[in-house]
């Protein structure tokens, strides 16, 4: 079965220009075309679709995304680059994830602080506003 840019945008839940930007940029290889040279897509061409969305979940850059195109189109011998390409992105994710995670901490000591406060049970102090005498 043959699906167009649309039913592919709703499959994927991806917008009509960034399927359009995505086949422009080479990242969704074989595009074929129907007789009115409309894109069409089948059932292989939605699953990488969906995995250039997961990619791009995973903070790929387009440069990135084109990398790994083009290691994935040199076949079964390109899979440790691949590999590897991944490794330093699953790094990066993990890293932001801490990053995250020391965000959400730091929201959470606040907002107890502000709940402290407002119980009276520690005395408000700001670093931004004068210290009373």
């Amino acid at each position: 079965m043959l699906y167009s840019m649309k039913d592919v945008c709703r499959k994927t839940g991806m917008t009509y220009e960034a399927l359009k930007f995505y086949c422009n940029q080479g990242l969704v290889p074989n595009v074929k075309r129907d007789s009115n040279n409309y894109r069409v897509f089948d059932d292989r061409d939605v699953a990488w679709i969906e995995s250039l969305g997961c990619l791009k979940r995973c903070g790929m850059s387009i440069q990135e995304m084109k990398d790994y195109v083009g290691l994935c189109a040199q076949g079964q011998d390109s899979i440790p680059a691949r590999q590897a390409l991944l490794d330093r992105k699953r790094g990066q994710l993990l890293e932001h994830i801490r990053e995250l995670e020391d965000a959400v901490r730091y929201i959470d000591w606040k907002q107890g602080f502000y709940a402290d406060v407002l119980s009276g049970r520690t005395p408000y102090v700001s670093n931004l506003l004068p210290e009373e005498s």
